[in-house]
C-alpha cells in the first residue's frame, strides 16, 4: 500500500492504461468466443468485476495525487474525470442508458495524461510543499 501512495501517480497511469487495454480486449473475448452458446452476450462476471477493481485503484491513485499535487486545476481535473470515469463505467455495468464507449477511453485518457502532468510538474517531494502559499 506504501508503494501505491508513494507512487500514486505512476500507479493512475498504469491502471487507466490497463482500464483501457481491458475495455479493449471485451470484443475480443466476444468475438472469439462466438462459437459458444452459453455465453449469449452476457460478460463474464469476473470480467466484469475488473472494472471496479481498475475503478478502486484509479480512486486511490487520485486520491493521493491530489494530496501530492500543487496545482489546483490539475486536482480538479483528476476527480472530474475519474467521476466521469466511474459514471461511464458503473452506467455500463448497470446497463443504464447508452453512451458510446469513445467517452470511456476519452476519460481514462485524459486521467492517464493529468497523472503524467502531475509527475512531471506538480508533485512534491515532502509534506511541507503541499501548502499552498497564496
Amino acid at each position: 500500500m506504501r508503494a501505491l501512495i508513494n507512487n500514486s501517480d505512476k500507479f493512475g497511469v498504469m491502471a487507466n492504461v490497463l482500464c483501457m487495454a481491458h475495455c479493449l480486449a471485451t470484443p475480443l473475448l466476444f468475438i472469439s468466443q462466438a462459437h459458444n452458446s452459453t455465453l449469449a452476450h452476457e460478460i463474464p462476471f469476473l470480467w466484469q468485476l475488473m472494472n471496479y477493481f481498475f475503478l478502486l485503484i484509479s480512486f486511490i491513485a487520485v486520491y493521493f495525487s491530489i494530496k501530492k499535487s500543487t496545482k489546483i486545476f490539475v486536482k480538479i481535473f483528476l476527480m472530474i474525470f475519474w467521476l466521469s470515469l466511474s459514471f461511464l463505467i458503473i452506467n455500463e455495468g448497470l446497463e443504464g442508458f447508452h453512451i458510446p464507449e469513445l467517452f470511456t477511453y476519452l476519460s481514462a485518457t485524459s486521467l492517464s495524461f493529468l497523472h503524467i502532468y502531475n509527475l512531471k510538474y506538480c508533485s512534491c517531494e515532502d509534506e511541507e510543499c503541499c501548502v499552498q502559499k497564496n
